[in-house]
């Protein structure tokens, strides 16, 4: 993996491990938790699908 791709995927973990985070502690219900989860998924797919661009 590229050093771009790496911190594109670091940044998704980092992000992911927050929605999970702000879940377990009762501050958002599963439906917002996995539309977060998945506009971070998206986010990740369009980054990635980005690198095989250049």
């Amino acid at each position: 993996m590229s050093d771009e791709l790496d911190e594109t995927v670091d940044a998704f973990l980092r992000r992911a491990d927050a929605v999970l985070d702000e879940y377990d502690a009762g501050y958002v219900d599963a439906d917002a938790a996995l539309r977060q989860l998945r506009g971070h998924l998206e986010e990740l797919r369009e980054d990635a699908a980005g690198g095989d661009e250049a």
